[in-house]
């Protein structure tokens, strides 16, 4: 092998200097060529097959081992445990939100890295894409799923990073290495501009061999997202309605199962990331499954988002009569055994979690800095394959989150709450068969509002929603500067002296620090300050 590798380093010395040599001896005129590695614009953006290759790049996410995405199933899983819902192995989503941050910091580095270069992706195609023979109805339609594309990028950039520099061409490097950050207000202004543009031109519904390319209703989702950030609620209303209204989606009875595979083309999904197995695929199995699964067991949910999860009479655990504290996992909303692995009571293809110190499982919760519960949520019975190499595609916006935002909207806007209204929203998601919880009845908004909070964080964990929630609603403070707890260890917390628990017998396992007034904007990448004297870094970094 060593011989293999000092043979392998020979050789390419040999071709570098061969290289360099026949370059310093060549005419002029050697570089007034196509490049012969890569397709040119220059000679690209001729047919219509030409259009869909370039369209299919821009739609191109992070795959493999790739970096921060808003795309990707393990970049949008981190987003939530950064939002308080749990913790990574390793701690590199944590240091996010844990008062740590710093402007080298390279995860919020990768997400401004990668989506910029799919914003420069999308601008060379809005550059040349006139240039096309084509249909004219299918180019529009191609343009207009493009700009949606590139304002869920800036949409994303803009609640992460506050202002930034809004490009909507190619820039050479120069121009590049000098913008200057955009306000807020003005892009979100471009952006509801794009969306609504967008959404006019695009289709109802596409057929499943075009699953993953923006519609009508996922161009309206994001701009539903943007809107109540804006705290627009009338016009997020009238946005999410349009949804409802369009009549192209629907809760899937069976809560767990709409992650697997086989329902990747539910209609309950308004956008994804498509992914092939072994061939375009990504690692999260490897990431999410317990060690005696055959996973890393990476990621440690919080006891704060177990105790979210109402009981089954609809009541949260500090009103409900059927919550008892010795066992506290019992009568609950099933969503809770569908979203966590519990010690001794979850089960995955017939094998039971254990986590509880003192066993010889791998997954004991004392072996490494784990809360003691895992990750249950898309993970698949029926998938064999590398758990490095999956396929399963990633959910970024599903029906109900639209239900659950019409509902806030109208809260919030003062629109007539009724009986009707909750029926027609929050009760279809939460009467989905495999659910079954009991019916929403409040009609005060205060309490409301309290309840389509805790259901949106229930329902929606671990798909990246809970830090933009907690951003928009005021709260990242207070959800961020405390201590979190894991697995009940005891019910004699009092003598108990094995590991630190609270007066409840639960886990002291984290603390975060978040950072009032700071850490509610990422910082500018330290790396483009330095290229660039026109950026300004955001107040505390």
């Amino acid at each position: 092998m060593k011989n293999q590798i000092s043979k392998n380093i020979v050789s390419s010395t040999i071709i570098m200097l061969v290289v360099s040599l026949t370059i310093s001896g060549c005419k002029k005129d050697f570089f007034d060529k196509q490049p012969l590695d890569r397709v040119s614009d220059a000679t690209f953006w001729k047919t219509e097959g030409d259009a869909k290759l370039a369209l299919t790049g821009v739609y191109r996410a992070q795959s493999g081992w790739g970096g921060q995405d808003w795309w990707h199933p393990l970049s949008m899983m981190w987003l939530d445990l950064m939002a308080g819902n749990g913790s990574e192995k390793e701690m590199s989503p944590d240091r996010v939100t844990d008062g740590s941050l710093n402007s080298a910091y390279w995860v919020t580095s990768g997400y401004w890295d990668n989506s910029y270069q799919r914003i420069t992706t999308c601008n060379n195609f809005l550059a040349h894409i006139g240039t096309v023979t084509m249909d004219e109805n299918a180019k529009k339609v191609m343009i207009a799923e493009v700009r949606a594309l590139r304002a869920y990028e800036y949409f994303n950039l803009t609640v992460y990073f506050g202002d930034v520099p809004l490009v909507t061409n190619v820039l050479t490097i120069n121009e590049a290495n000098s913008v200057s950050r955009t306000s807020k207000s003005e892009i979100w202004s471009f952006l509801e501009t794009e969306l609504k543009e967008s959404a006019a031109l695009l289709p109802v519904t596409r057929p499943n061999a075009e699953s993953g390319r923006f519609t009508a209703g996922s161009a309206l989702a994001v701009l539903g997202r943007l809107q109540m950030f804006e705290k627009k609620w009338s016009d997020a209303a009238v946005t999410y309605k349009k949804i409802i209204d369009s009549k192209a989606y629907v809760v899937q009875d069976d809560f767990s199962q709409l992650f697997y595979i086989s329902n990747e083309f539910s209609k309950e999904i308004i956008l994804s990331t498509q992914y092939i197995p072994d061939t375009y695929s990504h690692p999260v199995p490897q990431y999410l499954y317990p060690e005696a699964f055959g996973g890393w067991h990476q990621f440690s949910p919080y006891n704060e988002l177990v105790k979210e999860f109402e009981c089954i009479d609809g009541k949260p655990i500090t009103e409900s009569p059927l919550y008892n504290i010795n066992t506290p996992y019992a009568n609950r909303d099933p969503r809770l055994d569908f979203t966590i692995m519990i010690s001794d009571r979850s089960t995955f293809r017939g094998q039971t979690y254990v986590s509880r110190p003192g066993t010889s499982s791998p997954d004991r919760f004392n072996r490494y800095g784990w809360s003691g519960y895992c990750i249950m949520k898309t993970m698949d019975p029926s998938y064999t394959g590398n758990l490095q190499n999956s396929g399963q595609n990633a959910i970024l916006i599903r029906y109900p989150e639209v239900l659950l935002g019409y509902l806030e909207s109208m809260i919030e806007s003062g629109g007539g709450l009724t009986q009707s209204l909750l029926d027609q929203t929050i009760n279809v998601v939460r009467k989905r068969a495999s659910v079954n919880m009991p019916a929403v009845t409040q009609l005060d908004p205060a309490a409301l509002r309290t309840i389509v909070r805790r259901e949106r964080r229930v329902e929606l964990a671990f798909e990246g929603i809970r830090y933009y929630d907690i951003l928009r609603w005021g709260i990242a403070a207070e959800e961020l500067n405390k201590q979190f707890t894991g697995m009940k260890l005891t019910n004699t917390p009092a003598t108990y002296r094995d590991f630190p628990v609270d007066d409840q017998g639960y886990f002291i396992y984290q603390k975060r620090a978040f950072k009032k007034g700071i850490n509610e904007l990422w910082p500018i990448p330290q790396k483009e300050i330095q290229i660039n004297k026109n950026l300004k870094q955001n107040a505390g970094y």
